[in-house]
C-alpha cells in the first residue's frame, strides 16, 4: 500500500497534511506518535471511513480512494478500529462468524473460526461467552480476531494495546507478529511507542499530521531525538 501526499480531516479542517507512507507486503509497518498528531484519523481515511481531500491511497498500484468502504474489505483491507467494539450481546464464536463477510472468507468460515481459536486459545474457552462480558484484554483479542476473518491481505490495527494492563498488551503484540508470520501485512498506529518499534520491520513518526521521520523499526528505537521526545530518555 502506497499513501502518496494524502490530506484527510473532517468538514474542511485537513488532520493529515500532504502524508506519504508505503506499507510493504508480508511487513509489520508502524506509524507512531504522540495522542492527537492524526493516527486514529488516517486509518479512517485508508478504510474509508474519511474521505480524502487531496492525494492517493493506492493498492497493489490502484487507486482506491474513490472506492466504498465494503469493497475496501473485499479488496482485502481489514480495519480493527481503536476502542474494541464487539457485539456485546453476541458470543464469541458468533462476532468471529460476523467478520467473515468476504466472497472469498464465507466458505471456510467454520475452518477460519477454528484458526482464530488456536491463535488466540482464551477466546476458544469462552466461545459460548458474549462479548460484553469479557475483560478488556479479551474483547481486543476478539476484536482482532474478527478482523482476520475476512481473510484479509492487509490488517489495520488502531491503537491495540490502548487500556490494556502490560502483560495483556505484551501478549497482543506477540500475536501480531504471529499474524504477520502467517502471511498478513500488518500496518499499526499506537502511543505504545518502544512495543511497537519492537516489533516493527519500518517505522514512520507522525506529528501535527506530518511524517517527520522513518526508518527501521530497529533504528528509530534507538533514535536519541525520538528517546528523548517520546520515550523519556
Amino acid at each position: 500500500m502506497q499513501l502518496k501526499e494524502l490530506s484527510s480531516g473532517y468538514g474542511d479542517v485537513p488532520i493529515i497534511k500532504g502524508l506519504s507512507l508505503e506499507v510493504n507486503s508480508g511487513s509489520i509497518t508502524a506509524l507512531v506518535g504522540s495522542n492527537g498528531a492524526g493516527k486514529t484519523t488516517l486509518m479512517k481515511t485508508i478504510s474509508g471511513l474519511l474521505p480524502v481531500m487531496d492525494g492517493e491511497i493506492f493498492l497493489d498500484g490502484e487507486p482506491i480512494s474513490g472506492t466504498m468502504p465494503h469493497r475496501r474489505v473485499g479488496l482485502g483491507l481489514s480495519l480493527v478500529p481503536e476502542g474494541r467494539l464487539v457485539f456485546p450481546e453476541f458470543s464469541v464464536e458468533e462476532n468471529l462468524k460476523i467478520g467473515a463477510i468476504t466472497p472469498r472468507a464465507q466458505p471456510d468460515r467454520t475452518a477460519r473460526t477454528e484458526e482464530m481459536f488456536e491463535l488466540f486459545p482464551r477466546l476458544k474457552e469462552r466461545r459460548d461467552q458474549a462479548g460484553g462480558t469479557l475483560s478488556g484484554g479479551e474483547q481486543q483479542m476478539l476484536a482482532i480476531a474478527r478482523g482476520l476473518m475476512s481473510a484479509p491481505r492487509m490488517l489495520l490495527l488502531d491503537e491495540p494495546s490502548l487500556g490494556l494492563a502490560p502483560n495483556i498488551a505484551k501478549f497482543l503484540f506477540e500475536m501480531v507478529v504471529r499474524v504477520k508470520e502467517s502471511g498478513v501485512t500488518i500496518f499499526i498506529v499506537e502511543q505504545d511507542i518502544k512495543s511497537t518499534l519492537e516489533i516493527a520491520d519500518h517505522g514512520y513518526v507522525i506529528e501535527n499530521g506530518q511524517i517527520v521521520t522513518e526508518g527501521l523499526g530497529s533504528d528509530l528505537l534507538v533514535d536519541e531525538a525520538i528517546k528523548t521526545a517520546y520515550l523519556g530518555i
